[in-house]
């Protein structure tokens, strides 16, 4: 029975975790916000891998938008076996990982401390490797995640990075923005039923692409990660930019297009898209809380809540979570078990 699931549950635990991880984490990151100004830094560098490395996308466009802060994605394997790391002038080192046990994230942080940056580990577990190398750590509270698939422990990491830069920024608007996420994402979650009913069509789906831009281009790599994980499809994720230079040549008639496109500055350049999608044959399957938007696909996903696209990817995420989930279930897959892949993976 797909509740039983610990994904179904994991996913549905969504809305608690959240609000814990607000009100537990915001001395620690108050902490960490004073240390940022005191060292003067000058950029970020993050360190993360599979979704990890998705949150740390949607770093890159709320650090850089928020905080005027560049961010750049670490290469790990310059630490862990080329063993010729770059200078961390005047940075914040980070490390994003669930379980912080991954050899070349720890690697990172370990020699961001040494060269004298300011480190710090965003994990599920406070007394893991990762943590301990780290001169802070934010926690996510998200309790054991024992699904292969990340979900809870995603948008707690998309969640510690908002608190991160609402506090940094020093705007009180984005803090209340935040506090609104955990009931917000209950409402999402009332769409489970009709997501199940409309991955019906999608069950032998060979194929796809995941659009989003913006904030939203770390959503488009998260679900499209879950959708290879859980159904073993070929779901590729890309900005529409980047689509158009090339990619676009994929589209043949009925070739699935989902589009991640909520309320934002970015809307208008996605509806166009869209549309040219649409000429080529595209089905869409569209991921938004915009009406005009939503006429235009086959598969619509209404997003019931309407908020600053800056915090757009913890709620946008949640209808793909779960079309992931009920499309692995149509196709008899274990929802918890996909083949060949362990929860924790570390590499070096």
């Amino acid at each position: 029975m797909l509740t039983k699931t610990h994904l179904y549950q994991e996913i549905h635990q969504q809305p608690q975790v959240l609000a814990t991880l607000l009100k537990a984490e915001l001395p620690v990151i108050k902490k960490i916000s004073k240390a940022v100004k005191a060292r003067d830094v000058s950029y970020a560098m993050i360190a993360a891998r599979g979704t990890s490395d998705n949150a740390a996308r949607y770093a890159q466009y709320l650090f850089g938008a928020a905080n005027n802060l560049p961010v750049a994605l670490a290469t790990p394997s310059l630490y862990s076996i080329y063993k010729n790391p770059p200078r961390f002038e005047n940075a914040l080192v980070v490390g994003i990982s669930q379980s912080g046990k991954s050899p070349d994230i720890v690697s990172v942080i370990a020699e961001g401390k040494r060269q004298g940056a300011l480190t710090v580990a965003i994990t599920n577990f406070p007394d893991s490797d990762l943590a301990k190398a780290a001169d802070f750590t934010i926690e996510l509270h998200a309790g054991l995640e024992q699904s292969v698939a990340a979900t809870k422990t995603y948008t707690t990491e998309l969640a510690a990075i908002a608190l991160l830069s609402a506090v940094a920024a020093g705007d009180d608007t984005m803090l209340a923005t935040l506090a609104q996420v955990p009931e917000q994402v209950t409402r999402i979650l009332s769409l489970s039923s009709e997501i199940a009913r409309a991955a019906e069509r999608y069950r032998y789906m060979r194929a796809c692409v995941v659009i989003g831009r913006g904030y939203n281009y770390a959503t488009a790599f998260e679900l499209a990660l879950k959708i290879k994980e859980l159904n073993y499809v070929m779901a590729e994720p890309y900005s529409s930019a980047d689509f158009m230079h090339g990619p676009v040549a994929l589209i043949e008639e009925a070739f699935p297009a989902i589009i991640i496109a909520p309320t934002g500055l970015m809307l208008p350049e996605i509806k166009n898209f869209v549309g040219d999608l649409k000429r080529r044959g595209a089905e869409i399957i569209a991921i938004s809380d915009d009406a005009e938007m939503l006429s235009l696909a086959r598969t619509p996903f209404k997003i019931p809540v309407t908020t600053p696209e800056w915090v757009s990817p913890l709620t946008s995420i949640i209808p793909g979570q779960l079309f992931a989930m009920h499309l692995a279930k149509v196709r008899d897959y274990d929802v918890d078990k996909p083949r060949g892949l362990l929860k924790v993976t570390e590499t070096r």
